[in-house]
């Protein structure tokens, strides 16, 4: 790997925590606000609240803003979202950070791949879903629901088999959706909206991990780089640029833009140069196309 010059945040980074304020103020105003104005805007700004703070969510469990994890994850109790626990997407995606095994159908946790023999004994209908959620359209419109039971499905297996660290975090989201839902039922917000507004945000967030990584031998070259820099790449808190934080990922959202023109031919050649130039781009190519197969291309049956 190229030496960079990459330089960690020492203190508070009141950039971030401005930020997650602004998100749970836009929340709090698509609930009471917005429907005001109009329910269309209402979704929109709780579908981008949603966005905002998942990414947000990403950034405290990397250590972001404050150099105290508890007060980090203190920030994100509140599930905007209603879906993921705090403490199961901390734990999943640090598992996701093993670089050697990124993509792997069993020990990464947010791999598409599957074992190819698991992949040979499913029904056809089976199949047929998961082959039309590995086109970006299909990703958007069942991932979020496809991602959702499959992850529920395992942890309530791994629950039933005594893992009380998964019951905890799963009890503590419980808690954390009694206020959420008290606002919800009391704004004038129909909760179908908000319901409806959320799954739009996930399916929006599924537009950055669509393609994220693909299958091959190099693990650096597994991680894509999507040079956008338009709206997306904001909500994304500019995790689009995605090798640049695998490789680096103590380093702050607003630090990866930078660092990425900084070294961007190190970046590119580090990871074989899986590089699109915007998501415009990835949608014209995959929308209605697969990327990849589901079963993982580099293994072989019976492995």
């Amino acid at each position: 790997m190229s030496e960079r010059q990459v330089h960690h945040a020492e203190g508070p980074e009141w950039g971030t925590f401005a930020l997650i304020l602004v998100c749970h103020a836009l929340w709090l105003a698509a609930l009471f606000v917005l429907p005001g104005i109009g329910l269309i805007w209402a979704c929109v700004g709780l579908a981008i609240a949603v966005i905002l703070q998942s990414s947000l969510t990403h950034e405290a469990l990397h250590g972001h803003p404050f150099r105290w994890q508890p007060l980090n994850e203190a920030l994100m109790f509140l599930p905007l979202g209603l879906l993921i626990p705090y403490g199961r997407f901390r734990d999943t995606h640090l598992a996701h950070h093993d670089d050697e095994r990124l993509t792997d159908p069993y020990d990464d946790p947010e791999s598409n791949f599957q074992d190819p023999v698991v992949w040979a004994a499913m029904p056809r209908w089976q199949q047929r879903v998961m082959r039309i959620n590995n086109t970006l359209a299909g990703r958007m419109l069942l991932g979020p629901l496809i991602g959702q039971i499959c992850f529920m499905k395992d942890d309530w297996s791994a629950i039933r088999q005594g893992d009380r660290a998964i019951l905890r975090d799963w009890l503590l989201h419980i808690a954390g959706l009694v206020p959420v839902l008290w606002c919800a039922s009391i704004a004038p917000l129909p909760l179908w909206a908000y319901l409806a507004a959320a799954y739009v945000g996930m399916a929006v967030l599924k537009i950055r991990t669509f393609l994220e990584h693909r299958a091959h031998e190099d693990m650096h070259a597994r991680t894509v780089i999507v040079e956008d820099k338009g709206p997306l790449a904001f909500l994304f808190l500019f995790n689009n640029l995605h090798v640049v934080h695998h490789l680096h990922p103590g380093v702050a959202w607003y630090r990866l833009p930078g660092l990425y023109r900084s070294y961007r031919a190190s970046f590119q050649a580090e990871n074989h140069s899986y590089v699109y130039r915007s998501y415009g781009e990835v949608f014209r190519h995959y929308f209605l196309r697969a990327k990849d197969p589901v079963p993982h291309p580099l293994w072989q049956q019976g492995k």
